[in-house]
């Protein structure tokens, strides 16, 4: 069983592009955790991509739900995914995380820094995931720390029949003073504003030092200053070189250290290239259907209505 045939719309085939190493990953500042995954200077050229997909299909009820012909994501890469409400991106971020399974084929369409067996464990060590559904899931008075805690055990909050150590204690509040959230700690997760709920969850992924981090749709509920911190975190996180996943369908969550822009639409990659020629009054408008402007202030990106 193969995907059905993907056709281009014409409109969109010359937004059609690869996208080489070109991304700016060194900054400078102290780091959240320790020197970042990966210094200024280093290159990946040398190394299997940490995410591969190739020819990935998804079906679901006997249609097509996401394909994608080629990606990949460098170790200490930042990569933003863009893209209207059901045009695959959960999907997409699935088949990373493989909460997702593509259609078979011989060559392997998802790579974990090049293997296509590597244990479901050690890919989920690696990876970090935050989103504002997590948040929802969230319907039992725990201290802010337990559920900081718990990521270390790939839950929310700690397992039943689980001790946690006193090291582990110390480690998930630690984490919680690195985001400046440790006033936080001992706080019910249920009192805490929106806003503060999501950094406890960032925390959460950032507690067993993973090598990449997902933000689905970080900021969806936020205040502006809830959105701030997300984001700064974001920022400081790519500029340590740790690689760094947004999925959204708002370009004010694009901070500047993200320079790659993937477009998705109707279930597949439309585009893949250099932020600043992507994000285009002219692009905005084909990708969402509707007549938008874009506006660039200070490497910070936004939309408006035409």
């Amino acid at each position: 069983m193969v995907c059905a045939e993907v056709v281009p719309n014409p409109q969109d085939e010359r937004l059609l592009a690869g996208y080489g190493n070109s991304g700016t990953l060194a900054g400078d500042g102290s780091a959240l955790f320790g020197d970042g995954k990966q210094g200024a200077g280093v290159s990946s050229s040398a190394q299997a991509p940490l995410v591969q997909l190739r020819d990935a299909c998804v079906r679901r009820a006997g249609r097509s739900i996401l394909s994608v012909g080629e990606f990949s994501l460098q170790e200490g890469e930042s990569v933003a995914l863009l893209g209207p409400n059901g045009s695959g991106k959960s999907t997409f971020i699935g088949l990373i995380t493989r909460e997702v399974h593509p259609l078979h084929r011989d060559e392997a369409p998802v790579l974990f820094r090049g293997s296509s067996r590597t244990p479901l464990a050690d890919i989920k060590k690696a990876m970090g995931v935050v989103s504002s559904s997590m948040q929802d899931q969230i319907r039992v008075h725990l201290p802010a720390a337990d559920i900081v805690a718990g990521g270390l055990f790939g839950s929310l909050g700690v397992p039943l029949r689980r001790e946690v150590t006193e090291g582990q204690r110390a480690q998930a509040r630690s984490t919680m003073a690195a985001l400046g959230i440790a006033d936080l700690a001992d706080r019910d997760i249920l009192t805490l504003s929106t806003g503060q709920a999501r950094r406890v969850l960032i925390a959460r992924a950032l507690v067993h030092d993973p090598d990449v981090l997902i933000f689905d749709e970080p900021c969806t509920g936020l205040d502006p200053a809830g959105m701030y911190h997300v984001r700064n975190t974001m920022s400081q996180l790519a500029r340590e070189g740790r690689a760094v996943l947004l999925v959204t369908h708002y370009p004010e969550d694009i901070v500047p250290e993200m320079q790659r822009l993937v477009l998705v639409k109707d279930g597949r990659l439309v585009a893949d290239g250099p932020k600043k020629e992507l994000l285009t009054s002219d692009v905005m408008t084909r990708l969402f259907d509707v007549p938008l402007e874009v506006v660039e202030a200070h490497g910070h990106y936004s939309i408006v209505g035409a």
